[in-house]
């Protein structure tokens, strides 16, 4: 029987009663990544520990929603005694010492880890094709991309595998690969997770979240891996909170903003009339949507690109075939050995933002570029806080395009900003953004409108996630089809 195509409230009852076992769920989730195998969603499976694991809580209490469900992790997480590669040659047989903080907090709900997601190389990437272990395929077409950089944790989902996966978010890496898959993906606030553990790409930017087939699931991972982290200091001493609290609640009266930019001729018209119509949609429901401007979104891909490759060029220092990874063999002297690890241990997207990063930070460059940018986006910020003032949400589309086929050239190094466009503000302006489906193109691929939020107002996004979801009532599962 099929019971991670049940929802979770239906699990958790089966488990409560006994009339499953976590082990039925654990052998269910494996024999549907390996009936899905071609998509090359996982870099490593965690079979022998997830079964393990999985006896272990056959006569514990089931204590919680999440006890005893399979759970997913893209592999910038670090894991003690699991590979963490971060899709890269250099750190192909890397096995961590100790776990990231959301895995110590996955574990205390008794959720069982399946294994390590594909993704883009150290997550530098749109489409998870920079992955040293081939790109994942998208499960409503396999010759098309399935976004990134968590693509594995997308396609994962979206073929249903199982129930939770986790992302990272630096530039809408959470938010891009979920419209490009029919799911639900949520990029939290920055600090609202800890990122202890999570192997940093630009630590200004970074953040986790949670990806799932629908919004309630969604939320109730995220009320499991939230909360502050004496270990990270970038974390937010804020209290717990119930994220699933304003689901199912009224929406009549919000105040929407939709900014012109993000709905100007850089989105394709498929899109654009799918968002219009979502937007019918809220305003016969009694929600206010006002088109509106907002400063500085066209500024927010130069801000990326400078922050994030500044950022990551010092990040990624640290890899240098000395204490873990790859390592060249035998070389003529340390010089040797940093040109040849680092050389043959990157791939060519990673090395090109490395040597991008480390001109825009040398010098007086560090103020000219980077500096001015920390500027401006402080400027972003305020004005996303000055739309607040005045509006509940922000919505907009997620992607400027449904998803491409795999075999598109990748020559052109801006391309990959190009299919963040829409997304990066939010991680600039440390804000939550979550994506959630409103249709599908022409061609059957799935399209997904952006939610923005205040600062800390995940609840309040999940409130008008859910109601369009309901209303839509949209069939997302690519074996079944669509509705």
């Amino acid at each position: 029987m099929k019971y991670l195509n049940k929802n979770i409230e239906e699990i958790h009852e089966l488990l409560k009663e006994k009339k499953i076992k976590p082990i039925d769920l654990v052998n269910e989730a494996f024999d549907n990544i390996e009936s899905n195998k071609d998509l090359n969603a996982y870099i490593t499976l965690n079979k022998e520990e997830a079964i393990k694991r999985a006896k272990e809580l056959e006569d514990k209490e089931v204590d919680n929603i999440l006890f005893g469900l399979p759970i997913a992790l893209k592999d910038n997480i670090v894991t003690q005694g699991l590979k963490t590669t971060c899709g890269s040659h250099i750190l192909e047989n890397f096995i961590p010492l100790y776990d990231a903080t959301i895995v110590d907090k996955i574990n205390e709900k008794n959720m069982i880890i399946i294994g390590k997601t594909n993704m883009d190389e150290f997550a530098m990437g749109s489409s998870s094709r920079t992955s040293y272990f081939g790109a994942p395929k998208n499960p409503w077409n396999k010759n098309k991309i399935c976004g990134g950089s968590s693509g594995g944790s997308a396609a994962t989902i979206a073929a249903r595998d199982l129930l939770f996966a986790i992302g990272s978010d630096t530039g809408g890496s959470i938010r891009q690969p979920a419209s490009y898959t029919g799911i639900v993906g949520m990029k939290p606030t920055y600090g609202r997770i800890s990122r202890y553990g999570l192997v940093a790409f630009a630590s200004s930017l970074d953040q986790m979240g949670p990806m799932t087939k629908n919004v309630y699931e969604n939320a109730i991972l995220l009320n499991a891996i939230s909360g502050h982290d004496e270990k990270d200091l970038t974390s937010a001493n804020k209290d717990t909170e119930d994220f699933t609290r304003l689901i199912g609640k009224d929406v009549s009266g919000m105040k929407i903003a939709v900014p012109n930019y993000l709905m100007s001729d850089i989105v394709s018209e498929e899109i654009k009339d799918k968002i219009k119509e979502t937007i019918k949609l809220l305003e016969d429901n009694n929600v206010t949507v006002d088109y509106i401007d907002v400063k500085y979104l066209e500024n927010a891909m130069t801000l990326y690109q400078i922050i994030a490759m500044g950022e990551a060029s010092s990040n990624l220092a640290r890899f240098d075939g000395i204490r873990y990874g790859y390592s060249e063999e035998n070389p003529k002297n340390i010089e040797d050995l940093y040109l040849e690890t680092r050389g043959k241990g990157f791939g060519e997207e990673v090395k090109r933002r490395i040597m991008v990063g480390s001109y825009l930070l040398s010098g007086e460059n560090a103020k000219t570029y980077y500096n001015k940018a920390l500027s401006i986006r402080d400027d972003m910020r305020k004005e996303f806080k000055r739309v607040f003032d005045n509006y509940d949400l922000i919505i907009a589309p997620t992607t400027v395009t449904t998803a491409y086929d795999l075999t598109d050239p990748m020559d052109d190094p801006r391309k990959s900003f190009m299919d963040d466009i829409l997304v990066i503000p939010v991680n600039m302006a440390g804000l939550p953004g979550l994506n959630v489906p409103v249709g599908f193109s022409k061609d059957h691929m799935p399209i997904g409108m952006q939610i923005i939020g205040n600062s800390f107002e995940e609840a309040k996004m999940y409130q008008l996630a859910s109601f369009i979801e309901k209303k839509l009532n949209l069939e997302l599962d690519p074996n079944g089809g669509e509705k």
